[in-house]
């Protein structure tokens, strides 16, 4: 009894269980436990920028060829417009098949105007050429600061092709990063003790703030989403999977306690760090996970994909818009870029969505006020999905540089 009680796995799920009850039966406690779950999320993402600069660099520096960093970053990239592209198709087969947005009440939610505005200003805002002057920072220390992920991931590249070609005089500057890291996972391992509290705030706010019932009208979107979703990682990854002779259900397992945290935080970011650490304990070489995690981030969301292709779809039926085969297939080529282009601004998805719809000109904007009332309780198919698409392309990538070595738990 006293091993399961310690073990984090069984604390997460009590803790995810405990918070949607405490956010059903007290309502009140959701600003209290909205805090509390920023705080935990914030004291992980305070490691994130320092734990990928440190393995990117670590994982450059020890590699002779610098060919093999172009390799292994133009597989990765190959690899994710692949699988992002799957993911585009099959969210638009099974909407059209399910046909979620037919029939649509208006849904009973708060007004959205204002927040909607936001989204709409944002999307403006955006301007997709610039978006890769966007990766290389003019100050390195703001990107720091401000924890851009792909700029500090370009940076790291450099700094580490920097001592790479400093032979012998740069492995104490390896050794010194090598000794940072370990205190950086150090402190991590201490931070996810706190994770069952985490998912327990977590969940009493989003069930606290948003209520059970306010579900209801939109079943057969987040049925239809749940589903898509299931569909893409048992079907689409596990036939990656099986080519590249590993296990889903054994990857799974292995990171059942990253996939429990996510659920709980909503936020695949949540479980950055550990899955570095893992997949390299999982076998994959320290330059491939250090290369392919990071970007994978940005580039690689499975999961958000999947449900901005069904939003869309959606739209469409709810505003009675036939969409005829080559409108569909316009709208997949427009979200292939703009989901890329939002890799760097926060709270990507609705902006991506805002922005899509502002390009086709054939569905209203303001339905995307539609989806905000129930969007957080989709975040957690889209984060978990992303989490779990990540690691497998690491693994892919792994393998077929030759650099995955099975290790046994």
């Amino acid at each position: 009894m006293r091993r399961l009680l310690s073990n984090l796995t069984f604390q997460v799920i009590t803790g995810i269980v405990l918070g949607v009850i405490v956010g059903a039966c007290f309502k009140g406690f959701a600003p209290t436990a909205q805090i509390i779950s920023k705080t935990f999320i914030n004291m992980i993402t305070m490691l994130i920028v320092p734990i990928i600069f440190c393995t990117i660099v670590l994982g450059i520096a020890g590699v002779d060829d610098m060919k093999k960093v172009g390799r292994v970053g133009g597989k990765a990239i190959l690899y994710f417009e692949i699988m992002t592209t799957f993911a585009l198709i099959i969210g638009l087969v099974v909407a059209n098949v399910l046909k979620p947005g037919d029939g649509f009440i208006n849904h009973p939610v708060a007004d959205k105007t204002g927040k909607l505005a936001e989204y709409q200003k944002a999307a403006a805002d955006m301007h997709w050429g610039e978006f890769v002057t966007h990766i290389v920072p003019s100050n390195i220390f703001n990107a720091f600061a401000t924890g851009d992920i792909l700029q500090v991931l370009f940076f790291a590249i450099l700094f580490g092709y920097g001592i790479s070609k400093m032979g012998e005089a740069g492995k104490s500057i390896i050794s010194g990063i090598d000794k940072i890291s370990k205190v950086f996972f150090n402190i991590m391992k201490l931070i996810m003790r706190l994770a069952p509290i985490g998912a327990f705030s977590g969940m009493a706010y989003t069930v606290g703030t948003y209520g059970i019932s306010t579900l209801q009208p939109m079943m057969k979107l987040m049925g239809s989403v749940y589903l898509t979703m299931f569909l893409f990682i048992f079907v689409v990854l596990n036939i990656v999977c099986r080519i590249y002779k590993f296990s889903l259900w054994h990857y799974l397992k292995y990171i059942k306690n990253e996939i429990l945290l996510v659920l709980g935080t909503s936020s695949s970011e949540s479980a950055l760090p550990s899955m570095i650490e893992k997949m390299e304990k999982y076998g994959c070489s320290k330059s491939v996970v250090g290369l392919v995690i990071p970007t994978g981030y940005s580039f690689n969301l499975d999961g958000t994909t999947i449900y901005m292709s069904m939003a869309v779809i959606f739209l469409a039926q709810v505003f009675h818009i036939d969409l005829s085969i080559e409108q569909q297939l316009v709208i997949i080529g427009i979200l292939m870029l703009t989901s890329k282009g939002a890799a760097a601004v926060t709270g990507g998805g609705f902006i991506v969505l805002t922005s899509t719809l502002a390009a086709i000109k054939i569905i209203p904007i303001e339905g995307v006020a539609i989806l905000l009332g129930i969007d957080r309780f989709m975040s957690e198919a889209r984060a978990i999905t992303n989490l779990i698409g990540n690691g497998i392309a690491t693994i892919v990538v792994a393998k077929s540089e030759g650099e995955f070595v099975a290790v046994k738990e």
